[in-house]
């Protein structure tokens, strides 16, 4: 059976005034996710997850390009889609959350007429039922009284509930897919576990699919069935949530995952040596070998290529954890 959503040999660049710049922002990247899953794409900040998830849905700043590879919602390739034929699938198929409500959240317009377009748009509700659904959409994201909050504005609600709002958004089309781009950012730590058990629970309750983007390996360990780990616009990594944190391949994962605090254990914090590479100019051979401890002569000359790990998933390393570390 084929995957709800599957992205191959995906490139995204950034192309600069006149050419002379090339931000390799997405280089290669596959994956998919299948209905009802949970997928997590962690990374350190500009590694290309969030370029990642705007070329999936097609909303990428007009310096950007998608290059080549293919982008399968339930069988139907977006990439040769008209903005016209997106506007149709964006919502009622495919919807996203985004990290900053505020900057999602129209202040001009009541919260009823936000989260009510969608649904108007996408399943033709009018009058009592549009009404109604918007009521069920702000109950089942736990918003006191929605009656009455559905006509206040964005800026008279807290952050929680903005963020909770932004998601019944993203509901009321009735996608099969959402994705979360680092969704619970801005948030409190009793908050984001608030909103993590409602993602967790409406995912229950509608089979919906999502895509979670996150720095924090916390929120991997809790929501996600499978994760790639991606640096400089590549995925170096992709396994089940247990055989990444129980037996990490990539020495990057291991990077991560040794620099995460544990409590109850007094040892000094990992540190990953190094910067990202810029990803307009990067370094020949594997990008990630001027900050590897296990770096050989040939990760200086030749890129990695993705091969399956033994069972499900891959790794992009010449000189994968597990495996006895050379000399040269």
């Amino acid at each position: 059976m084929a995957p709800l959503l599957l992205v191959e040999d995906l490139r995204t660049y950034y192309v600069g005034f006149g050419g002379t710049r090339v931000v390799k922002a997405v280089d290669g990247v596959s994956f998919s996710v299948e209905a009802g899953e949970t997928f997590g794409l962690v990374g350190e900040s500009g590694c290309g997850k969030t370029t990642t998830c705007h070329a999936i849905v097609r909303l990428l700043a007009p310096s950007a390009r998608i290059v080549s590879g293919r982008i399968e919602l339930e069988g139907e390739d977006l990439v040769p889609k008209s903005q016209g034929e997106m506007r149709r699938i964006r919502g009622r198929r495919i919807a996203t959350i985004l990290q900053d409500p505020m900057a999602s959240l129209d202040p001009l317009f009541s919260i009823y007429d936000q989260v009510a377009e969608p649904a108007y748009y996408h399943q033709g509700l009018r009058g009592r039922s549009l009404r109604v659904r918007v009521k069920q959409l702000l109950d089942a994201v736990r918003i006191p009284s929605p009656e009455l909050r559905m006509k206040d504005y964005p800026h008279q609600m807290s952050g929680g509930m903005r963020q909770r709002i932004v998601g019944a958004i993203a509901q009321a089309g009735g996608p099969r897919i959402i994705i979360a781009d680092e969704p619970t950012t801005n948030l409190d730590v009793t908050i984001q576990l608030q909103y993590l058990n409602l993602l967790k629970d409406l995912q229950r309750a509608t089979g919906v699919a999502l895509i979670f983007v996150t720095h924090n390996l916390g929120i991997v360990a809790k929501m996600c069935d499978r994760v790639g780990v991606m640096y400089a616009g590549k995925i170096v990594e992709m396994q089940s949530v247990r055989g990444l944190f129980y037996r990490p391949r990539h020495p990057y994962t291991r990077a991560l995952l040794d620099s995460i605090p544990k409590l109850g254990v007094r040892e000094a914090l990992c540190g990953i040596p190094g910067q990202p590479p810029d990803l307009a100019d990067l370094p020949r051979g594997c990008s990630f070998h001027p900050r590897c401890p296990r770096a050989v002569d040939r990760c200086l000359d030749e890129e990695p290529k993705s091969h399956a790990l033994n069972g499900d998933g891959s790794v992009r390393c010449w000189l994968p954890i597990g495996e006895p570390a050379a000399n040269g």
